[in-house]
């Protein structure tokens, strides 16, 4: 795979958004390294799969070499995460230590190890999936959303590092999809119609990120909505609370 012309890395890619990232990278003639803790569901012709459980911080420090190895690349998503639903003082401290170290650890951590090692080629694109919920309060997945928001946060301070490197970063916040995790995280009775498609999200994404934009909102809806957070938070949150912490409880 070294010297391959495109070469990309993609976290989380066996399903969900991840998975129609791979695919649309592959269709764009993309060698693919893909990092998952579960097997891919289907098979995308130039993918060599890693399985790495995130939650683990010892099987991700031993999976950096691999990841290292593998480029340098061109393209990075750094997609993997998890979800954890429900009152915040009925979860317990290992579903919040899990989301935190798959949301936001590794991402940081497989960020600045590739870095360091110069493992991506100049004019490479680092893309962090952060979420919506950076744009307003999220009752019922707390722990998510400030994973989420940490990973936002540390991508715009690693952008000045990354310049130096010729490496642009992009954060993506899409928002709600129609993938299976969500559907398990969702509250009783939520429309999954009105989720976006994972493989419309993924390409809007991509096109975002290698045209060099620093953010990628995903969807007019997704991008009304982040502009309600920012200018009316109180209402948005308690909309929110409305539609995912209140039906939880039931």
């Amino acid at each position: 795979m070294i010297g391959a012309s495109k070469q990309a890395l993609v976290t989380g890619g066996s399903a969900g958004l991840g998975a129609a990232v791979v695919r649309w990278l592959a269709a764009g003639g993309y060698d693919i390294v893909m990092l998952d803790r579960d097997q891919p569901r289907s098979e995308v012709k130039f993918v060599d799969f890693l399985q790495c459980d995130l939650a683990s911080r010892t099987a991700l420090d031993r999976s950096v070499p691999e990841l290292i190895a593998g480029g340098p690349y061109d393209v990075v998503v750094l997609n993997a995460g998890i979800s954890a639903t429900g009152r915040f003082e009925a979860m317990s401290a290992q579903d919040h230590i899990d989301v935190l170290r798959v949301n936001t650890e590794a991402p940081m951590v497989i960020a600045a190890r590739l870095l360091e090692a110069g493992a991506l080629n100049p004019g490479a694109v680092m893309v962090f999936v952060s979420s919506l919920s950076h744009f307003t309060g999220y009752p019922g997945a707390a722990t998510y959303a400030a994973s989420k928001d940490a990973l936002a946060v540390y991508a715009g301070s690693l952008r000045k590092v990354a310049t130096s490197k010729s490496v642009t970063i992009t954060v993506a916040f899409p928002g709600p999809l129609r993938t299976d995790h969500a559907e398990i995280h969702a509250p009783e009775g939520a429309d999954a119609s009105k989720r976006m498609d994972p493989n419309l999200a993924a390409g809007l994404i991509m096109s975002d990120a290698l045209s060099g934009r620093k953010n990628s909102i995903p969807g007019r809806n997704n991008r009304l909505a982040a502009a309600a957070g920012r200018m009316m938070p109180k209402p948005m949150t308690a909309l929110m609370r409305r539609l995912i912490y209140v039906r939880l409880k039931r």
